[in-house]
């Protein structure tokens, strides 16, 4: 195990082995959305990765995006401090909350929608998406949730095209 069998060279495990990226070297050199910071900590550029995408997320109190969806992508969330909640189906129609442990996976094409549950604290996350594309299809579905008292687009999501 750990090398190829039909290979004569040597891996440069020190070089090409496990990564570690301390917290103070997260990335906040990628697209940012009102209401929010993010930061890439795992990505092609700043490790290899080739199949997944890591980073963090901050949400600001009493914000939500808009619906939508990753297309193909899976993705793992995984709530840090605060709770979230959760709308997702045709119309929104199902609701659920997560807060401080809890992990949420989203399945591809599923229509979603995130908000911070909370008017007076932050949501922080870590989210790990299946692929390198930051694919966000926006949707036109209304929100069964009310408005914001300060709106905020997509606290979770960049524009389409952008991480």
């Amino acid at each position: 195990m750990g090398s190829d069998a039909n290979s004569d060279k040597k891996i440069d495990w020190r070089n090409h082995g496990l990564r570690i990226i301390r917290s103070g070297e997260l990335s906040s050199d990628t697209p940012q959305t009102a209401g929010m910071t993010r930061a890439e900590a795992i990505s092609h550029a700043s490790v290899g990765a080739q199949k997944l995408w890591a980073g963090t997320v901050v949400v600001h109190p009493d914000a939500k995006t808009g619906p939508h969806h990753h297309g193909e992508l899976e993705t793992v969330i995984y709530i840090v401090r605060g709770r979230a909640r959760f709308r997702w189906g045709e119309r929104l129609e199902f609701v659920d909350e997560a807060g401080p442990g809890d992990f949420v996976y989203v399945p591809p094409y599923v229509p979603h929608q995130e908000l911070n549950a909370k008017k007076d604290e932050p949501v922080e996350a870590v989210i790990v998406r299946s692929g390198q594309e930051p694919v966000v299809v926006n949707l036109d579905i209304p929100s069964p949730e009310e408005n914001p008292a300060t709106p905020q687009p997509d606290p979770f999501h960049s524009a389409p095209g952008k991480s």
